[in-house]
């Protein structure tokens, strides 16, 4: 109301002054030394002022605010830099000008720098590195351990320390954010790797899961011991460790090569009995004892099992032409030589999952060895036959989920066309001397299978756990192959020793409950095929360790047969990239226990028809031993 009253004496006044100006300008009368109250000047009023929206007169009630207008004024933002100490602002503020430009001079990865922008920004921007702009603990500590990353068989020069002692805000700024750089390469590479697998070949599927950078940086803002927090990124698994204290052990040693001692061939020495080439075979093992007796004796026994064992032939401690010809084969490497084998395995570690699972198949390709875990410790193990180099079995990580008796071996086309169609073209009856059934199809192209029986390539037992490879682990006839030191024969697949006592260790592991034996697996072996589903699945791991310690606490080397390792070491040399996070795939419906399985092929390579119909095949046995219409069966 007051300010209502005032728009109407202004006006008045205005209104008297124009009419009688003389009058009010004679500066001696009375009126013209009276003091008056301050009078804003304002523009006259308006129609508007005096009417509301709807055209009435406005009223103004008479307990309203001195001014509206103040209402208006929007409230300042909150600084979010203000908590920041006054020497660390400056840096923030650079920092947010590197982070939010548009041209990144830092961070290659564009994924990377947005969750590191944003993981500073949850932090308003405070540094992690740096407290009142020097160099904090936390730095110190990380630059302590980076400083040992060649024991995890890592490359100390992939983890330059920029100047975190600089003067300059721009310089501190900058220096901040490629620390963080490092820090989270460094923790990359040791979860999951250098580069990614498929700089080194094709046959290779497994997780390789890189960590995430927030978890990253947030694990090292939160941590007591950053060093601790940082070792969480290594593989945690025993085989990982048992290398890297054996990289230790071999860069730590200070003995000299010695030259390598040959065994001549003789006559087959036994426990106890003496020959003249003992001494040799002590100096060979390194085994003390006395230097010039001829006998045989327990120590050295001794020492010729472990060899044995360590090549993977049958440790009888018997020195036969066999063992004396693994004694000459192949000369102890170089420890140079051996710290490289090693470094590269130990990379190859970074590649499988994290969690194997409380039980666990293991596969270890150029060891020839199948074992079974429960709980970290080996359950039970068999040899396996695997993949020729030239049809190598892949490394992969899978999930076995059912095992098929008396399975039916659908021929790969490219066996087909590589193999039988030549060998059919030059004997007619071949096919039916190896038990195999030919159906010539409407499109012309040729369908083999063999069904079950006791000389199925397949054996009586398939152990199935899809994958893009199409390849699995199977019974074989060819028992004579697990005598040989060398078994690479397969086409892709892993042929068992012991099927039947496989089966019982797996069926007893995920269903404890009902009493499986490989003699009841046995009384199942028949002409019909049956699929045993597993409640839960058991984690598959194929794997390609061409060094490890044995239960002995010694490195074993084993042969690179499909020259893995050395493409790794020229990758280890050269390659560096990203490892990104891996794409979730889509569910496969046909690994549901309610979806009816087809059956795989036997190879890892070239099938017909789509991705499912190649991985699980399209007709069941029964549909195969029936003749397709219009089409001939042999």
């Amino acid at each position: 109301m007051r300010g209502y009253d005032r728009i109407l004496a202004g006006t008045a006044l205005a209104l008297i002054l124009a009419l009688a100006p003389t009058a009010y300008a004679q500066p001696d009368l009375l009126e013209s030394k009276m003091p008056l109250p301050e009078q804003a000047i304002l523009p006259p009023p308006t129609a508007a002022d005096l009417t509301g929206s709807t055209g009435e007169i406005a009223t103004i009630a008479p307990e309203a605010a001195p001014s509206e207008s103040a209402a208006a004024v929007p409230e300042k933002a909150p600084d979010p830099l203000a908590a920041l100490d006054a020497a660390d602002r400056p840096i923030a503020e650079k920092m947010r000008d590197l982070l939010t430009a548009k041209v990144d001079r830092i961070f290659p990865n564009r994924k990377e720098r947005g969750i590191v922008e944003t993981f500073y920004q949850n932090r308003n921007l405070a540094p992690l590195w740096i407290e009142q702009g020097v160099v904090n603990a936390r730095a110190k500590a990380v630059i302590e351990r980076l400083r040992t990353a060649d024991a995890d068989g890592l490359d100390l020069k992939d983890y330059k320390i920029p100047n975190l002692d600089a003067v300059s805000a721009d310089a501190l700024a900058e220096a901040e954010l490629k620390f963080t750089l490092t820090v989270l390469s460094f923790a990359r590479h040791l979860q999951a790797g250098r580069f990614p697998y498929s700089r080194v070949g094709k046959d290779i599927e497994v997780p390789q899961v890189p960590p995430d950078p927030a978890v990253v940086l947030t694990a090292i803002a939160d941590a007591g011991d950053v060093a601790k927090a940082l070792d969480e990124f290594s593989p945690p698994h025993e085989g990982y460790r048992k290398l890297k204290a054996k990289l230790a052990e071999l860069r730590g040693s200070n003995l000299d090569e010695e030259k390598f001692v040959r065994i001549p061939e003789g006559p087959t020495v036994r426990p106890g009995m003496t020959d003249a080439r003992i001494p040799l075979l002590r100096k060979r093992l390194n085994v003390v004892g006395d230097e010039d007796s001829l006998r045989y004796d327990n120590d050295l026994v001794t020492a010729v099992k472990a060899f044995q064992k360590g090549k993977g032939v049958n440790a009888d401690g018997t020195l036969g032409a066999s063992t004396v010809r693994l004694l000459n084969g192949v000369a102890p490497p170089r420890r140079a030589d051996s710290i490289d084998t090693v470094v590269i395995n130990m990379e190859r570690w970074r590649w499988l999952p994290r969690d194997l699972g409380k039980i666990n198949v293991m596969v270890n390709i150029p060891d020839y060895t199948l074992r079974v875990f429960k709980n970290g410790n080996l359950h039970w193990s068999t040899r396996v036959v695997v993949g020729k180099p030239n049809l190598q079995t892949p490394l992969l990580s899978a999930q076995m989920k059912y095992i098929t008796v008396n399975p039916t071996w659908n021929v790969p086309p490219s066996i087909i066309n590589n193999e039988y169609l030549p060998a059919l073209a030059q004997d007619p009856t071949v096919l039916d001397r190896m038990g195999l059934k030919l159906v010539n199809n409407r499109d012309g192209s040729v369908h083999i299978y063999q069904p079950p029986g006791d000389g199925n390539a397949l054996g009586r037992l398939r152990f199935n756990f899809p994958n893009r490879f199409l390849v699995y682990q199977h019974d074989t006839p060819d028992k004579h192959l697990f005598a040989h030191d060398t078994r690479a024969y397969s086409h892709g697949c892993m042929r068992v020793q012991d099927p039947p006592k496989y089966a019982e260790v797996l069926l007893n592991l995920v269903r404890p409950t009902e009493n499986w034996t490989a003699d009841r697996i046995k009384k199942m072996f028949g002409t019909s095929e049956v699929d045993i589903q597993f409640p839960t699945f058991i984690p598959v791991n194929l794997t390609y360790q061409t060094a490890f310690v044995d239960d002995d606490g010694k490195l074993q080397i084993r042969r690179d047969i499909y020259g893995i390792d050395s493409r790794m070491q020229a990758a280890i040399k050269s390659e560096r990239g990203m490892v990104e996070m891996a794409q979730e795939r889509p569910k496969d419906p046909n690994t549901t226990s309610t979806v009816k399985r087809a059956r795989p092929t036997d190879s890892p390579r070239q099938a017909a028809g789509g991705f499912f119909e190649q991985l699980f095949g399209t007709r069941t046995s029964q549909q195969q031993a029936r003749p397709v219409p219009g089409s001939r069966v042999r």
